[in-house]
């Protein structure tokens, strides 16, 4: 094991046995930085943001989950994307990633930065804030400073579960505990894998953090350019959390078996009603929450109470007058009260007619 090796290796201690830090609050203003470069050698050198997982692109589904930021940053070449984008490239091209990180933060403005990887295909706006308010939650935690050693990742893990613990824990041993201050507790928060791997491009960071962090790279080795991720790492005091239960949200995508895991958990029954109304939200350009339940029941209460066909055109109906009564969910749950009514009205008429006296 090498030195930078060591000093990016975890704790010792299991997430589990670390007690649970309070919940912080989202910061007010914050930023998205989604590395979207890459030779994508694993894949043939295919561009792998662009690939489709539940026919929508994978750079679209991390734009997604990272919409409420107030600006977005992606490195790479420009392309066709579900919304609005800054695009910037990282120098020298191809530098690796602290280069396109410097070139991302370069735009932003907000005290606190997301960093994203582009083939994040079950990042959602739960698993953001989770960071969010991980890195903001004070540190009532004693630090651990013990030699960090390597964490021996379970083969067996599936690439998709969610691990088991869901408490954050002290970062790498080379930051010395900091003396009580008005600084921050962290510099950053990440999450680990289904494996116990800390997953950097799945994280929250405090921006002046990661300016000084690279600063000092920067004056240590004269530039960037090719330079590992970890090596900014060492240099942190970080938080970590496991990804919610069951949501994969830090699997990322390398290989085409990843592909075709991901494809197929979107399938699986307790999945594939979210995926396609956020894949049909994204493709419509609508921003709305949508109560799937209400409208599961209206469409039910239409196929049995008027006739088969009569569901989706109740829905469609419903879509429509909830848009021109101003869209939000009030709206929605509106219509659907008033289609439904109507729909147990023409239900009471029909089993009146079938009845020995109807009225």
């Amino acid at each position: 094991m090498t030195s930078d090796d060591a000093t990016a290796a975890a704790y010792a201690t299991d997430a589990a046995d670390a007690p649970a830090a309070p919940d912080g609050d989202v910061p007010p203003a914050w930023d998205a930085v989604v590395l979207a470069g890459g030779a994508s050698r694993r894949l043939g050198g295919v561009d792998k943001p662009g690939v489709r997982v539940g026919g929508r692109r994978l750079l679209d589904r991390v734009l997604t989950a990272c919409a409420n930021a107030d600006r977005t940053v992606v490195v790479a070449e420009p392309r066709e994307t579900v919304r609005p984008v800054e695009w910037v490239r990282e120098e020298p091209p191809g530098g690796g990633p602290l280069a396109a990180l410097d070139a991302g933060l370069c735009r932003t403005t907000s005290p606190v930065v997301l960093v994203l990887s582009a083939d994040l295909p079950f990042l959602d706006t739960h698993t953001v804030r989770t960071l969010l308010t991980t890195l903001t939650a004070p540190d009532t935690r004693t630090p651990d400073t013990r030699t960090p050693h390597a964490q021996a990742p379970d083969a067996a893990s599936p690439r998709f579960a969610a691990p088991v613990a869901a408490a954050p824990r002290p970062g790498p041993a080379a930051t010395a505990p900091r003396p009580e201050s008005a600084d921050p507790p962290y510099d950053g928060a990440l999450f680990i894998d289904a494996d116990g791997r800390d997953q950097p491009l799945v994280a929250a960071y405090r921006r002046a953090s990661l300016v000084r962090g690279l600063a000092r790279l920067r004056a240590e080795h004269g530039a960037l350019a090719g330079l590992p991720l970890r090596r900014l790492l060492a240099g942190l005091r970080l938080a970590r959390a496991a990804a919610p239960d069951g949501s994969g949200a830090a699997a990322d995508c390398d290989t085409w078996e990843d592909i075709a895991a991901a494809r197929a958990r979107i399938r699986e029954h307790e999945h594939v009603l979210d995926e396609w109304m956020t894949a049909v939200k994204d493709e419509l350009g609508i921003e709305l929450d949508v109560d799937t339940g209400v409208l599961l029941d209206l469409a039910r209460d239409a196929a049995h109470g008027v006739a088969r066909p009569a569901a989706p055109l109740t829905t469609f109906l419903v879509g429509y007058a909830a848009g021109r009564a101003g869209g939000d969910p009030e709206a929605v749950a509106e219509a659907a009260r008033k289609a439904t009514a109507l729909a147990e009205r023409w239900a009471e008429e029909a089993a009146q007619n079938e009845g020995p006296d109807p009225k």
